[in-house]
This record gives structure tokens, sequence and C-alpha cells, in this order.
């Protein structure tokens, strides 16, 4: 019998909100929660240790339900901690259910049965992505035009170095839309803006761009935002606005949306 991984009276892996938004805009927040099931015991780690960009990306999910609500936008995100399992990454990618992340040692992940990694594949992995698919099929069906925006945010001390860079606009083969996106937050007064940074899209194993975005053939584009930047109320709502301006006029800028 196939191991269940969470419990009845756990939350769900998906979180979704404004699922009929009339915008052409669909935001996915891949690393929106920093929550372990039950059964995998904090994953051996302290809340501390939970509380860190390790397990989450801290600030993304709250500037993302600020564009969401500026814009009447559909957003789904993932609710469950990166270190359960990495919805943004392959199943084959090593650090998909990672042993360590930033030196730290993740002792839930160590000398797992492949019954327990199918579990954590299936029950949050899937379930993510096959409710992004449903609903990009839904929009597809009913002919509204989709922009797939992802959200993320980063560190802002990497390796004992402060990060410069504000903000980056990631992209892998399709740089269209990104690149309206990237141009526009240049613009901006005193933002430093990184392109395809902290890590390129071009480079790594990451799964939502190409699989939802790419495979489909919609208009898209990766955003990362410094989380000291958007670890208050205030900033959040500061970034929430400043995209959601931007997207508006990069869509306004867009040869076809269709």
């Amino acid at each position: 019998m196939p191991m269940c991984l969470l419990q009845g009276d756990e939350l769900p892996p998906v979180l979704e909100y404004r699922r009929n938004g009339r915008s052409p805009f669909m935001i996915a927040v891949d690393h929106a929660g920093n929550r372990v099931p039950r059964r995998l015991r904090s994953l051996g780690l302290t809340s501390a240790q939970l509380a860190g960009h390790i397990a989450w990306d801290i600030g993304a999910l709250e500037v993302a339900r600020e564009m969401s609500k500026i814009l009447d936008a559909p957003l789904v995100a993932q609710n469950y901690s990166r270190l359960v399992i990495d919805c943004n990454r392959r199943f084959e990618d090593p650090t998909s259910i990672p042993v360590f992340s930033a030196s730290v040692q993740i002792p839930g992940n160590v000398a797992l049965t492949k019954e327990e990694i199918e579990a954590r594949q299936q029950e949050i992995f899937q379930r993510y992505h096959d409710h992004l698919d449903h609903l990009l099929e839904e929009r597809h069906k009913r002919r509204q035009r989709t922009i797939l925006v992802i959200q993320h945010s980063m560190t802002d001390v990497f390796n004992g170095v402060r990060r410069r860079m504000h903000a980056a606009v990631l992209y892998n083969r399709d740089d269209d839309f990104a690149r309206l996106v990237l141009d526009l937050l240049r613009q901006q007064p005193n933002l430093i803006v990184g392109e395809n940074e902290p890590y390129s899209a071009r480079e790594t194993a990451g799964y939502t761009l190409p699989h939802h975005g790419e495979r489909r053939g919609i208009p898209h584009v990766e955003i990362e935002i410094r989380q000291d930047l958007i670890g208050t109320d205030a900033g959040q709502k500061e970034w929430g606005g400043r995209l959601a301006g931007i997207l508006l006029e990069a869509e306004r800028r867009y040869p076809n949306t269709a």
C-alpha cells in the first residue's frame, strides 16, 4: 500500500486565490511556505532553520498576493517547504530533496526509501503542478490569454557577501516578455536589477518556467526580489504595486499575448 505523507487534518499543498480573475496574468509561487508534514518531524531542523531562506522564499507569497489583488490575477502557490521537495526542480536533480542546503544538513532527507520519495513527489510536487496545469488548460479552452509570472525571493547575503542587486529577471529560450519586464525594472530609479541572476534559468534545472511557460508557448517571466526588501508589510505592498504596474506596461508593449 502506498505511503501517505499528508494526514487528513493537514493543510493542502496548494493555495489558490482569484481562480476566476479577469487579468491575463497568472502568478505562481513555487516556494511560498515553510511547512513540513507532521510525520516528517520538522526534518530534524530547528524552528529558526525552518524560518530561514533554506526552507522557503521569504516575502514572495505576500508580494504575489498584492500583485494578484491589484491585477485581479489568479495566484497558485505551494504550501510546503522546498526542503520537503523543491517544486522548481526536476526529480532527477540532486537538489529536488536536498540532503544539504547552504551548508546545513537536512537529517530528515537522509537515506530515504523509494516509497518516501514517491510520496513527496506525488502528494506535493505533482499536486501543485497538476493544479497549475489544470488552471492553464481551463484558460486555454476558453481562449483567455495568459501571461505566466513566477515569483521568487533571494537571500540578501550569499556566501558572506551582501548582494547589491535589488531584484532580477530570469528567462530561458523565450525572452521576449521577460526582457520587457527587465527593461522597465531597470528604468526604475535607484534599482539594481540582475539578468538571469542569482542563477540563470538557462543553466539550472528549474522546472516551472520551461514546463508551464515554454511548453505551452505562452509569454512568461520569473522574478526574484531580495528578501530583506520584502520582509515587512510595507515592503511587500511597495514591491507588489511596483511589479503590478510594470507587468501592465509590459503587457501593453508586448506584440502578441494571445
